[in-house]
């Protein structure tokens, strides 16, 4: 990494689970975001103004190929700011983009439909999850209710809209960034979490009316069939990695879940 500059150049990781994105710093002036092996999809995002501006990207004589991006001093967005306008609008604006939808199919992707998360699901989860009453209340909601989970409409999606993947800029610029888990797939996927997580139910309608949706019986049904799954997958994911209290935490959301 280091000899694609000049040695007035400090390279240091960025951290991330993968160690495979760096800063790149010159007299604390000139910072740039370096990642090793990102996907073309990343050039697209970029020409949509929904990551930070691609600068330059190079490939390595081993393969490997490095982007660059612009750094932006900013920060990620609070529970309370997910609740605003801004984020609903990025949010269309992706979900509506042509770009990126072609793109993602060119990477061979093609949409995710309810059936496959299911039977995800359920060769996934170990036997002593599934012992859990909760959790098998929630395989048992998936099951009864996949058809009412299926969508036409399949749409570039996310995949993880939490908030601290949410970056507010110093000049007022919202960004998604960290697309790794991009997928096709029902836009409920996105609004569901989203929704669940940062706004109350009684502003839901107003929140989609930003987003440019109304809330119906169907859409409502499919947000919460794709919360409940990505809830137990998550389960089993933090059990994986002994993540015990984690796990538990996200078991006592199943009720509220399934109550809605």
């Amino acid at each position: 990494m280091e000899h694609l500059f000049g040695q007035e150049w400090e390279i240091v990781p960025a951290g991330g689970a993968t160690g495979e994105a760096f800063i790149a710093l010159k007299d604390n002036e000139q910072k740039l975001f370096l990642k090793r092996n990102t996907s073309p999809f990343l050039a697209v995002l970029s020409a949509e103004g929904i990551v930070p501006k691609l600068v330059w990207t190079k490939r390595l004589e081993n393969g490997d190929v490095i982007t660059a991006q612009h750094w932006l001093n900013g920060r990620e967005l609070t529970h309370q700011e997910m609740n605003g306008q801004q984020v609903a609008k990025l949010l269309r604006k992706i979900h509506q983009s042509q770009p990126l939808l072609t793109m993602l199919k060119r990477l061979g992707k093609s949409p995710l439909r309810p059936e496959s998360i299911l039977t995800q699901i359920e060769t996934s989860l170990d036997r002593e999850v599934v012992s859990v009453p909760a959790v098998f209340q929630a395989i048992s909601f998936l099951q009864n209710n996949l058809l009412l989970a299926e969508c036409d409409e399949q749409v570039v999606c996310h995949g993880d809209v939490n908030h601290n993947n949410w970056l507010f800029t110093d000049a007022n610029e919202l960004f998604l960034i960290d697309w790794d888990g991009a997928i096709i797939a029902d836009p409920a996927i996105d609004l569901g979490v989203l929704l669940y997580s940062y706004v109350p139910k009684e502003d839901w309608r107003e929140w989609l009316g930003r987003y440019g949706k109304t809330l119906d019986a169907s859409l409502e049904m499919r947000m919460k069939w794709h919360v409940a799954a990505q809830a137990l997958s998550s389960i089993q994911w933090h059990k994986n990695k002994n993540r015990i209290e984690e796990m538990e935490r996200i078991i006592q959301q199943l009720p509220y879940i399934l109550d809605q």
